[in-house]
């Protein structure tokens, strides 16, 4: 199957949904675009890593793992998207440590975090992202770009799982366990945490 290597554009975030952001990914010999639904301590970790200038007081988790990793002479090679199932992303860290090469399992975001720190090359197979990228069309009549309103549509409609935590009272523990299947689905764990905690207290 053919490999399509990407480049990180950058982030964006959701206008009406907080903590909902959209890590894109650009077609490096095209003009073809993905984004993919992030947390908000990926967003921030991918962004410190773009940045470059900016250095936390202390090291994030991806850091951490650079540091030990380095300090076992294992080296991110290159980071593969080779899945996508129910809209999520699944990828594949490929790592080397004396001259052996071992696949490691990664959500997609981390395994992005990681390959920006270790300058290593982004791969996507070209059947999904024939699937779940696009092109955007070229306009100069519009205040926001046609990707800039496709991406905010994009993150609104896969954010839409956000619940205040006052409206879990008025739904049923069918309705709650739905919502927590939708959030693990998005690896939006936070947000499942607190469904979770919801469907204990009808229990007990």
């Amino acid at each position: 199957m053919k490999l399509i290597q990407m480049t990180v554009k950058g982030i964006s975030h959701s206008e009406t949904q907080t903590g909902a952001y959209a890590l894109i990914l650009n077609e490096e010999k095209g003009n073809r675009k993905l984004p993919i639904i992030i947390g908000g301590f990926e967003a921030q970790s991918i962004a410190i890593a773009l940045e470059q200038e900016i250095k936390p007081s202390r090291p994030l988790t991806h850091d951490l793992f650079k540091s030990l990793a380095d300090r076992f002479d294992i080296n991110v090679k290159q980071v593969i998207v080779h899945k996508l199932v129910d809209g999520v992303f699944y990828s594949s860290l490929i790592c080397e440590r004396d001259k052996i090469e071992e696949i490691i399992d990664s959500r997609t975001s981390d395994a992005i975090a990681l390959a920006l720190r270790y300058q290593a090359p982004i791969f996507i197979y070209d059947s999904i992202l024939k699937k779940a990228g696009f092109t955007p069309a070229v306009s100069s009549n519009e205040k926001k770009s046609p990707v800039d309103n496709w991406i905010q549509d994009y993150v609104t409609e896969k954010t839409k799982t956000n619940v205040k935590l006052e409206d879990l009272e008025k739904l049923s523990v069918s309705k709650l366990k739905n919502l927590l299947s939708a959030l693990l689905a998005n690896e939006n764990y936070e947000k499942a945490a607190q469904i979770r905690d919801e469907i204990s207290k009808r229990k007990s």
